[in-house]
């Protein structure tokens, strides 16, 4: 049997700007209707009136003997209506004005008081108000885009109001209502998130022996930078547990699957067609909003026997890297996208930093 002999290179991953495909970011905040500030007063009147009081009735028959009757007699009485704001329920605060949705069904509106059109919660011009000089955020668009994207509060002051100079609220001031369609001039809550990976730098091992050349592909061992694990025997080396730790921002929470894949193609011009080496995932539901979050590990991985071939077509003509996402927010927005995609450097820069070389690097990131 001839003896073995193995090449062992190693790819790291090219700097590379970044570039989007689909929608562009947005601030998600608060999931709610917002904050409730300020007084609103009730609309209904109350009032009593009395009747009865203390007094005699006399009369004479006409034509006969006299006689007379008493009326009734007593110290009187009085009746009260007491007529109280209506009770408003949910659906007359939420019928045309809902709060953002919750896919999973779970969660409350928010508690609002007043009048559907003098609603707690907002805070709008004209609308009654406590204390002169009080000022207080305020919001005259649909709850469901508060706090979303671009939009924010306003404040306003309460001030007498009118030839009665009863006190309400003023013009709401500095509110950013949506402005557009898609991502944050929409106001949409989710239109944003980043994934950053430490290190995507795959090993390849070719052995020769009586059977012919095998190719293999597989993780690199994490370091900065990685270096691909070298073994003097035919077998493939032992495998850590995991590639690479990720962390994923998105402006709002929710579930989210992230995969990244090393294909065999030209990255300026990507096709359907091109082959796979390998695609790891990792998924997690993301929470709080706007958090730089530890995803769960990327997986070791091992290329496929099948994948041979696409092994060899990347090491001889290039490749790229290529990531995608799919997942749902809490407020039930849908994302399912490839977002990036980034060339690997030749195997010939291995250990080089001339010329573009000096580009490469270990880890990268996107942004969906």
């Amino acid at each position: 049997m001839a003896s073995s002999r193995r090449l062992h290179r190693n790819l790291a991953l090219a700097s590379v700007a970044s570039f989007l495909v689909g929608a562009s970011s947005v601030h998600c905040g608060s999931t709610g209707a917002g904050n409730s500030h300020g007084n609103s007063n009730s609309a209904g009147t109350s009032g009593t009136f009395n009747t009865g009081g203390s007094g005699t009735a006399s009369g004479s028959a006409v034509g006969g003997s006299s006689s007379s009757f008493a009326g009734p007699s007593g110290s009187g009485g009085s009746i009260t209506f007491d007529v109280q704001t209506k009770d408003y329920s949910a659906e007359d605060f939420f019928n045309t004005d809902p709060p953002p949705m919750s896919c999973d069904g779970g969660g409350k509106p928010p508690v609002v008081t007043g009048t559907p059109e003098c609603p707690s919660d907002k805070n709008n011009p004209g609308c009654p108000c406590a204390t002169a000089g009080a000022t207080a955020p305020c919001w005259t668009g649909p709850r469901k885009f508060r706090d979303h994207g671009n939009c924010h509060d306003g404040t306003t002051t309460c001030l007498p109001s009118g030839e009665t100079q009863q006190l309400a609220w003023g013009m709401c001031n500095g509110e950013v209502l949506p402005m557009g369609t898609t991502g944050k001039a929409a106001c949409e809550c989710f239109s944003k998130g980043l994934w950053q990976i430490d290190n995507l730098e795959p090993c390849f091992l070719t052995v020769t022996n009586s059977m012919g050349s095998t190719t293999t592909g597989y993780s690199a061992t994490s370091g900065n930078p990685a270096s691909c694990p070298f073994d003097s025997m035919t077998a493939m080396p032992t495998l850590p547990a995991t590639w690479s730790k990720n962390t994923l921002k998105v402006d709002c929470s929710g579930n989210f699957k992230l995969c990244y894949a090393i294909k065999a193609g030209d990255p300026k011009n990507p096709k359907p067609t091109d082959c796979s080496v390998i695609q790891e995932c990792t998924s997690a539901y993301y929470f709080p909003a706007n958090s730089v979050a530890n995803f769960p590990d990327l997986p070791a991985w091992t290329s496929d026997p099948s994948a041979a071939a696409c092994v060899q077509q990347f090491l001889a003509s290039g490749g790229y890297g290529e990531m995608s996402v799919d997942g749902q927010s809490d407020e039930c927005e849908l994302v399912n996208k490839v977002f990036q995609r980034v060339p690997y450097c030749p195997p010939s820069c291995n250990g080089s930093d001339a010329g573009i070389c000096g580009t490469c690097q270990n880890g990268g990131s996107g942004s969906f």
